[in-house]
């Protein structure tokens, strides 16, 4: 084994690698060798650093210090000050919150002081095309001992003590569902992991997959042996390419360590694990929609019951969990499902994976513990709005999720806290909007996109998001009524009780809410035919609205 005095991580995630991350890569190895460090200094990618949104980030170690942005033109010098003569270049740190030159003292993780990542604790730190450098970090310890000390009743009953729920907006027990599809009888049993991160606003699970790839896999397994699991699938949405290309890289390399196929690790437990790459229909993040596509069929919801933990991929019993819920697996059967329940707060147990977007000075995916306010996830974490700016609200969970208005920062992020204020974790994104959005234009571009991702098959979702989209459209261009709002409300509500999926129940959740919390902001548009914030075409008097234009012709 080589060793170095320095490793310098590049960060190679979607992002980053689109505004020339390789390129950087690939600069920084030519001049360490043109300064003749090759033997001294290695230069490694890996996920996310953190900084995806500011520019490309690398990371140099053992010193922990953070660069970025970079450009190409900084590589020579950055080489030849720090690496060759050990000078930290203070213009080019990144703006850690703990970073002082002065004193010699940095962050390795962002935001380290509020954050607590278990299930990202290799993202940014490992190479995740090696999977060497994942069983370096214990990586497969959790399955040793799943197969060697555990047996499948007994990794069920850790899960439970765990109170792991589900983390892809639903938040149903865990080890409940491991244990339904458990105690089926079937010889053939299916391990699906929802990939399809379909939801606007929400990149978690692509930090997970992209950063750390193994640790899902590792998951899959454990929960394919608890169940008496055969196959498994990663459903994954087909634009997540680099997602994809390392996830496969994983696979290929865990069949050749004997961690996937026939018997593995010389026991009785086989299985193994497939990428299923969907076409990025959002309905297919729809567990039973998910099941008909991976079938070959439309990708349309099954009728419930039955479920799929006893009747799901070619109605064999089938666990169905999203890419954060399986991560936290190793975590739980390696350190005990008691350790874990110390994490976090009564009912919601853990750590949770959040996606900041919107108008925040700082975006991208965090992890801290259930209970920490949604204030201290914008204010601290977000680093508050930007251009100082006024926060006028956050949209938490996805465009199905809720309307978070600021007097309501201070509630802790758990399922009871925010279940008192009609709100819920959903798909683990936090959108938010300082004073210069409004609330119609918002609103209507929510309601174009379940439009175009309904999938038709049931009319409430069909023709009500249709009518909601004309609605909204004529309010927007000023040709709203008083009785539009009623119109708006009804259909919500019968959308609500009456749509076959979840789509369609949730797609008017935003709507509902900002007819009570923004109720006079959409009466002035209609009242006073004018936008607050000079957003809507409302004040523009050559066009018309959608539903007028059709009328025309």
């Amino acid at each position: 084994m080589k060793f170095y005095r320095s490793h310098v991580l590049v960060a190679e995630d979607t992002k980053s690698l689109l505004i020339g991350a390789k390129r950087i890569e690939e600069a920084l190895i030519e001049s360490i060798q043109r300064f003749g460090l090759q033997d001294e200094i290695r230069v490694i990618p890996t996920g996310s650093l953190g900084y995806e949104d500011q520019g490309v980030a690398i990371a140099v170690y053992p010193e922990g210090i953070v660069y970025c942005p970079l450009t190409l033109d900084n590589i020579p010098f950055l080489v030849e000050e720090h690496l060759l003569k050990g000078r930290v270049v203070s213009k080019w740190l990144a703006p850690f919150k703990n970073q002082d030159v002065s004193r010699g003292t940095y962050e390795t993780q962002y935001i380290k002081d509020i954050q607590e990542r278990f299930v990202l604790q290799n993202v940014g730190i490992i190479n995740p095309e090696n999977i060497d450098e994942y069983i370096a970090q214990d990586g497969y310890v959790a399955l040793e001992k799943a197969l060697f000390s555990l047996k499948p009743e007994e990794i069920i009953q850790e899960v439970k003590t765990s109170e792991l729920r589900g983390r892809g907006g639903a938040g149903f027990p865990t080890g409940m569902k491991w244990d339904f599809t458990a105690k089926s009888i079937n010889e053939m049993k299916y391990v699906i992991c929802n990939a399809d991160e379909g939801e606007p606003g929400t990149f978690k699970d692509r930090e997970i997959m992209e950063g750390d790839p193994h640790k899902l896999l590792e998951g899959m397994m454990i929960a394919g042996y608890a169940t008496g699991g055969k196959i498994g699938y990663i459903y994954i949405r087909g634009e997540y390419d680099l997602s994809i290309r390392r996830l496969e890289k994983a696979i290929l390399d865990a069949r050749q360590y004997g961690l996937l196929g026939n018997n593995i690790l010389g026991t009785s437990f086989s299985f193994d694990i497939f990428v299923h790459k969907g076409a990025g229909a959002y309905v297919c993040g729809e567990e039973t929609a998910l099941i008909e596509s991976i079938e070959g069929k439309r990708g349309e919801p099954r009728k419930k019951p039955p479920y799929p933990p006893t009747a799901g991929l070619w109605m064999k019993p089938t666990v169905v969990n999203n890419v954060e819920t399986l991560a936290n697996i190793p975590l739980i059967i390696a350190k005990g499902g008691n350790w874990f329940k110390g994490i976090g707060v009564e009912g919601s147990r853990g750590t949770k994976l959040f996606s900041l977007m919107g108008d925040l000075n700082w975006k991208g995916v965090v992890e801290i513990p259930f209970g920490t306010t949604i204030g201290d996830i914008v204010n601290n974490i977000g680093q508050g709005i930007k251009g100082d700016k006024k926060l006028k609200g956050i949209i938490l969970g996805g465009s199905s999720g809720f309307l978070i208005l600021p007097p309501e920062l201070n509630t802790a992020v758990d399922f009871q806290s925010l279940a008192r204020i009609e709100a819920g974790p959903g798909s683990g994104s936090i959108v938010a909007m300082d004073e210069t959005r409004c609330i119609v234009d918002i609103l209507l571009n929510i309601a174009q996109f379940f439009r175009h991702e309904s999938c038709g098959k049931c009319t409430p979702c069909r023709v009500g998001n249709d009518q909601i989209v004309k609605i909204l459209d004529r309010i927007s261009y000023g040709e709203g009524e008083l009785e539009d709002l009623t119109t708006l409300e009804d259909l919500a509500k019968t959308m609500n009780s009456t749509s076959f999926c979840p789509l369609g129940q949730a797609a008017p959740n935003i709507l509902i809410q900002a007819l009570k919390k923004f109720r006079e902001e959409i009466l002035i548009h209609i009242q006073e035919k004018k936008c607050p914030v000079h957003v809507c075409p409302i004040e523009t008097s050559t066009v018309v609205s959608e539903s007028n234009l059709k009328g025309m012709h």
